[in-house]
C-alpha cells in the first residue's frame, strides 16, 4: 500500500466504501485532482465525469448548518435550488475551510462523498447519470474512485435532484 492509501483521510472513505457494500477502489493519479478540471486532464475523461463534493453552511439563529452538493464538474451548483431540494431554510452559501472540515472531516480539494463524522442532508445533480462512470474525491487531492450516479447515490443516501447543477 502506498503513503497517499495509507493516509487516515483516504483509509477513512475506503473503509465507508466497504462498509456500504462497494467493490470501489480508491485510484491514485500523478497530477492532482484538486479541480474537476484537474482530475478530468489526470483520468482523461471528460469534466462532467467528475463529481464536485460542495459543501455549503445554511445560516439560521446565528448557527450554520453544512450541506453537501455533488454536482457534475462541468456544471456549478444553484444554492437556490439546493435549499428547495433539501428543504432547508435560510441563505445557502459556500462553506469556509473550517466548516468544510468539521462537517466532512476532509480538507477541502480532498472532500469525498461519504466517510463523514455525522450525517450531513447531501443532494446530487442528476445530470451525472450522463456518464457511465463518475469519479468522486477519495480523501486526499491525488485520489479518487470510480462508481456510477446511481451507486454514489445508493453510498451517500443522497436525493438525486435535477436543476442544482447549472451549465457554466
Amino acid at each position: 500500500m502506498s503513503a497517499l492509501q495509507d493516509r487516515p483521510s483516504v483509509r477513512r472513505l475506503r473503509d465507508a466504501l466497504v462498509a456500504a457494500g462497494s467493490s470501489a477502489q480508491v485510484i491514485e493519479l500523478a497530477e492532482t485532482a484538486r479541480t474537476a478540471a484537474d482530475a478530468a486532464a489526470s483520468l482523461g475523461v471528460e469534466q462532467g465525469a467528475i463529481v464536485k463534493s460542495l459543501v455549503f453552511a445554511v445560516r439560521g439563529q446565528g448557527v450554520a448548518m453544512a450541506v453537501m452538493a455533488l454536482v457534475a464538474g462541468d456544471r456549478r451548483c444553484d444554492t437556490l435550488a439546493l435549499g428547495r431540494a433539501l428543504n432547508i431554510a435560510g441563505k445557502v452559501e459556500r462553506a469556509d475551510a473550517d466548516l468544510v472540515r468539521q462537517a466532512t472531516g476532509y480538507s477541502i480539494g480532498g472532500v469525498a462523498p461519504l466517510g463523514h463524522p455525522t450525517h450531513l442532508a447531501l443532494a446530487i445533480d442528476s445530470s451525472l447519470a450522463r456518464f457511465a462512470t463518475v469519479y468522486a474525491a477519495a480523501g486526499h487531492p491525488h485520489c479518487v474512485f470510480a462508481t456510477s450516479a446511481d451507486e454514489l447515490a445508493t453510498l451517500t443516501g443522497g436525493v438525486v435532484v435535477e436543476g442544482i447543477g447549472i451549465e457554466i
